[in-house]
């Protein structure tokens, strides 16, 4: 702060625009970069984001995330692309007409080179692709049209031609990089994606066995062969393959790579064996499904998440009626024979199979999340994170494909288990990407100054006088979280100091509830008080105009998000489940009616409903 003025972080030009689409609503917040805050020089003193610590643009129901993918240079400036119009189209064929001497009759080609290029891709903050691998797609596309291919430096031209403001980055790991154009992606819509799986399926078919990796699923992913897709014989990586495998092994580093899969409970049908399954189908299926969920652990470590895809279509026997230059996956008649799809099917009407596969994915579930994000504070590449939103966008819909034959009763136990999994992901990587925001307020010395200045400003007796008629809290009890507080923020600590100082004080609220019933709904009621409070002491500070509103503004949108983190996890403990089956409990709307919530008997899901509810109001302010 310098001449009485602090720079906003909350401001129309600065840092970036988070956009988490929801259905056909969005939520808008603004982000303040984890790599520094500058003034950006405007009149508004607003902050420019540094790349490492990202902007995150949802565009196109993608999550996207500026920053540098792993070449550590200094950051860029986010390319602001435009989508080309027809009269573009135009000026840019007569462009390339004079510059390249082309013919008319040439000319008329590129036309349609053009057409391809708008319908297979598009602009998109914060994306590379690489430029070998549009250039190859487009050879593809020449040749299944029987077109002459321009020369790989027109066809830069070209693309540029197209989608203004394109740029060029150097992209990858040492000795490894590759040129990339950054500001465009592949459409959602595109068949070009297909290819590109199966790109990366082939290219992770060579990636080398690293020193503490247990997991070997190329060689046989749940009846998928490699076979099937790279049709026999050696494969030797493209310059794209490449950059996919170093991508991945880079990657694996954030991963805890070393957890299994836990062990399962046995099915007993008991009573409700009214179909008269035989001994040897409950043993078949409780098998088959065991492989069936190693073989997704495995490729979730390798970071392979187009082939759950391919492992659910196989164990549910679904036979795709599409396919990509013959990469069918094929009936498994081992699985067929172990379990015949007929039985496979009595199996899935009954209650207590429907109850033990959820009690599976949930154990499943919440090892893949231990895996991919181990620990929510800690920094994770842009492009991982990217990997991680979009993996979590598609399961519900993979899912459903993949069980288009099974009785309803088993998708919508299934499908609400993958819907908390992929909501688990989304939340997760938020809080990580606020994590990494509030970590450069809290390592800035005049910002943390002008915080402790303008709260010291509160009238807290005011504030505990507002909210004990709601929350009828201790008058004790809030005076040393205050005080705790305040204290804190003087001795300047680190994230993961006050991640320690937040798990202390969830502690002890929740210590005099621990082994009673009434556990969950005590940390249900210590959430909403907590955000209660904070809400109060941000209308002060906002009614004071205090300068550093913004700081506070983004500590309490991850202070809230990790004490509902911190929160989850202690239910979950103190229920014998796990954080993914608490959250996965998702009862009626009536769950949050009034009536329940008096009685103290809302679902953990209305737990869940009311903490996002509040985040979203405080985030509206």
């Amino acid at each position: 702060c310098s001449g009485g003025k602090c720079p906003q972080l909350y401001s129309q030009n600065s840092g970036g625009s988070y956009f988490d689409t929801q259905g056909s609503s969005s939520q808008v917040s603004t982000v303040v970069s984890s790599h520094g805050m500058a003034n950006n020089g405007g009149g508004n003193g607003g902050l420019t984001m540094g790349l490492a610590g990202g902007q995150i643009i949802s565009s196109s129901g993608a999550y996207l995330i500026g920053g540098n993918t792993m070449d550590n240079s200094a950051p860029h400036p986010a390319a602001q692309t435009t989508r080309a119009s027809p009269a573009t189209i135009e000026m840019a064929i007569e462009t390339l007409q004079k510059t390249e001497g082309l013919s008319s009759q040439r000319s008329s080609l590129l036309n349609s080179h053009l057409q391809w290029l708008l319908d297979n891709y598009e602009t998109a903050e914060g994306v590379s692709l690489p430029r070998s691998t549009l250039y190859n797609h487009y050879l593809r596309h020449c040749q299944e049209q029987k077109l002459d291919p321009v020369n790989a430096a027109s066809f830069g031209k070209l693309i540029r031609s197209i989608f203004m403001g394109l740029r060029t980055r150097r992209l990858g790991t040492r000795g490894n990089s590759k040129y990339h154009y950054y500001g465009i992606r592949l459409k959602p819509d595109s068949p070009l994606n297909r290819l590109q799986e199966d790109m990366q399926y082939m290219a992770l078919r060579q990636q080398p066995v690293q020193q503490k990796q247990r997991f070997k699923p190329m060689q046989k992913v749940d009846g998928v062969s490699g076979e099937n897709f790279s049709g026999g014989g050696q494969h030797t990586p493209s310059a794209a393959e490449q950059t996919v495998i170093a991508q991945s092994q880079h990657h694996q580093q954030y991963l805890d790579t070393s957890r299994a899969l836990p062990d399962f409970v046995e099915l007993d049908l008991g009573e409700t064996n009214g179909d008269n399954v035989s001994p040897d189908d409950i043993k078949a299926l409780q098998s088959l499904y065991r492989e069936h969920c190693e073989a997704i652990l495995d490729v979730v470590v390798n970071l392979q998440f187009s082939l759950i895809e391919k492992l659910w279509q196989t164990f549910w026997r679904y036979s795709p009626s599409d396919s990509v230059e013959g990469a069918t996956i094929t009936e498994n008649s081992e699985i067929e024979g172990r379990l015949p799809c007929c039985r496979l099917l009595v199996l899935c009407r009954n209650e207590a199979v429907l109850k033990w596969m959820s009690s599976c994915d949930h154990l499943m579930y919440q090892a893949l999340v231990e895996i991919l994000i181990p620990d929510v504070l800690r920094p994770i590449p842009s492009a991982l994170t990217q990997a991680i939103r979009n993996f979590a966008k598609s399961l519900e819909g993979w899912l459903n494909n993949a069980m288009n034959t099974i009785p309803q009763r088993m998708i919508q136990t299934k499908v609400a288990a993958v819907s908390a999994f992929a909501q688990t992901l989304r939340r997760y990587t938020s809080l990580n990407h606020l994590a990494q925001a509030a970590r450069a307020v809290l390592q800035n010395t005049s910002q943390i100054n002008q915080m402790l200045s303008d709260l010291n400003r509160v009238d807290f007796a005011n504030v505990q006088e507002q909210a004990s008629w709601v929350c009828q809290c201790e008058e004790g009890v809030v005076q040393r979280l205050e005080q705790d507080f305040k204290a804190t923020l003087q001795q300047q600590s680190s994230l993961e100091q006050w991640a320690a100082w937040l798990d202390n004080v969830v502690t002890q609220v929740l210590q005099p509830f621990e082994d009673r019933p009434s556990f969950p709904r005590a940390a249900r009621q210590f959430l909403l008080k907590w955000s209660f409070y904070s809400s109060m002491v941000i209308r002060d500070l906002t009614l004071r105009s205090a300068a550093s509103f913004g700081s506070f503004h983004l500590i309490r949108l991850l202070y809230d998000e990790y004490m509902f983190y911190l929160v989850e996890h202690r239910v979950a403990q103190a229920t014998g489940q796990t954080p993914i089956s608490v959250m996965g409990e998702f009862d009626d709307l009536n769950a949050m009616s009034p009536a329940n919530i008096d009685k103290g008997k809302p679902t953990p899901s209305c737990l869940y409903r009311l903490c996002r509810f509040l985040c979203l109001q405080a985030k509206s302010l």
